[in-house]
């Protein structure tokens, strides 16, 4: 991280008008500000200097956001990823978390409530980075990195985590055989209070389980209480804590 520099902010989108609006409110706001219409522009400026987030229209042109979202995701684990719509069917933002983006908003979006939401992201994407110390949590067969929001499991296998994935498995592993209600959960995860209809937590579980049980099915670490909430019932023995 360089000292004094400035947030950055890449916007992808093949609407000038959407772009010309965001570079001009996040520049207001201080922002250092990028925009680009397709996926090949946009690598071309990541390559060409530090992003702190983007901001990933889904209806590109050519690869799509989503695509170009899981693409993001595997070169760089603490990118900041948000995802902007048209479409706000439910089905369209859970495909979007699980593209590996951060957070998912949908058009038309206020303004203001888009700098909330990308100043959460940068919230775990400049903090986490910024610590010097390699703090790890061991349970089971798995290793979390505190540090470097990385799992390590069986095999020397190695698992990437998205901001809200790891600010939920480490909610969980803070707080072992405790019930964590969705609302608790979504206050860590997004700050934001939880909607019945909302199903980012769910989503978020069910990712951790595909990376975490040998039967997502049939979950032994991260468990469901109906009507109440998630439990971890893992044994964890913490290191350099």
């Amino acid at each position: 991280m360089v000292e004094n520099r400035p947030f950055s902010l890449l916007v992808v989108d093949d609407d000038p008008v959407t772009c010309a609006r965001l570079k001009s409110y996040f520049a207001g706001e201080g922002y250092a500000v990028a925009v680009v219409s397709n996926g090949d522009d946009m690598w071309r400026t990541l390559r060409a200097g530090p992003i702190d987030v983007v901001l990933l229209d889904v209806g590109l042109p050519g690869k799509d956001g989503l695509e170009l979202a899981r693409e993001l995701r595997a070169h760089d684990a603490h990118l900041g990823i948000i995802l902007v719509s048209g479409r706000s069917d439910d089905i369209d933002k859970i495909v979007g978390l699980e593209s590996g983006a951060d957070d998912y908003v949908t058009k038309p979006f206020n303004s203001r409530e888009l700098l909330a939401r990308v100043k959460i992201v940068l919230r775990g994407v400049r903090d986490r980075p910024a610590r010097q110390e390699r703090t790890e949590c061991r349970f089971g067969a798995w290793v979390l990195d505190i540090s470097h929001r990385r799992l390590s499991g069986p095999q020397g296998r190695r698992e990437s985590l998205t901001r809200g994935e790891f600010d939920l498995l480490s909610m969980l592993l803070r707080h072992p055989g405790v019930v964590l209600g969705r609302e608790r959960l979504m206050q860590v995860v997004s700050h934001r209070s939880w909607d019945p209809n909302d199903r980012t937590i769910d989503v978020l579980v069910s990712r951790l389980r595909d990376k975490l049980e040998d039967d997502p099915k049939n979950p032994e670490l991260i468990l469901t209480v109906r009507g109440e909430g998630y439990l971890f019932a893992g044994e964890i023995n913490p290191e350099r804590a």
